[in-house]
């Protein structure tokens, strides 16, 4: 895989270093401003775990050719090296919708490939974007269940505004949607053909607006049952 990428003729696209550390604490203000916009989930990072990542070797980073940051993404391991999960993907405001984002997904896959070759690579999403580039470098939806057990995996989790929707449904549902890319089965099926998400992206939609409609009747039933219980317990 080589190390540094040049994209339209305008952008970066490498394996961060510590040439980069200077960029964290920018990279760690987009991705809690841009949870806030969306009103979902990225998980909350600090300069010092972003660095951390970029010392590794673990994360890649999208410059222009003059310096400025424009898009960030690093790799976590779970299950000793097990699953890996490509995390944190952001990209600055004045960039999107460039093809920056998908740049970076395909660097971050590639690495992921390069230092876990055997290792399923996970991911989970609420973005459709997101979703879209997924399935383009070969992965599937796949429950919950289906993903690790660690605690910890799960921890990151927890600045996620829909937390509380997780914890709830004890990790079988949340407004995400997991998916995964698993070296093994495309090894024994050969080529995998992939999910047509296209296809099934109108499917998807109607299914989110479903899950959130489920959900909050279902939050809504467990507020007046604990209104009643305090009702009771007053009396």
């Amino acid at each position: 895989m080589s190390n540094i990428e040049i994209v339209s003729d305008q952008y970066i696209v490498e394996t961060a270093e510590e040439k980069h550390f200077d960029l964290a604490e920018t990279i760690c203000k987009e991705m809690e401003e841009s949870a806030k916009q969306r009103g979902t989930g990225i998980a909350k990072r600090s300069p010092i775990y972003i660095r951390e990542k970029m010392a590794e070797g673990k994360a890649i980073i999208a410059t222009t050719l003059l310096g400025e940051w424009v898009g960030f993404c690093y790799i976590e391991t779970w299950e000793h090296g097990k699953f890996v999960a490509n995390s944190g993907l952001i990209v600055h405001p004045d960039h999107r919708k460039s093809g920056i984002a998908k740049a970076i997904k395909q660097k971050a896959f590639e690495l992921s490939r390069t230092k876990y070759p055997d290792a399923k690579i996970i991911g989970i999403t609420t973005s459709l974007a997101v979703m879209k580039i997924n399935s383009d470098l070969g992965y599937e939806p796949v429950t919950f269940s289906e993903l690790p057990a660690d605690d910890a995996f799960w921890k990151g989790c927890s600045s996620c505004v829909n937390y509380d929707v997780l914890t709830r449904t004890n990790r079988k549902n949340c407004l995400c949607t997991g998916m995964m890319y698993d070296p093994q089965v495309v090894h024994k099926s050969g080529k995998k053909a992939p999910w047509d998400f296209l296809k099934e992206s109108k499917l998807y939609e109607r299914w989110m607006r479903l899950k959130q409609r489920v959900l909050l009747q279902r939050e809504i039933r467990e507020a007046k049952a604990r209104h009643r219980q305090q009702e009771l317990e007053v009396a």
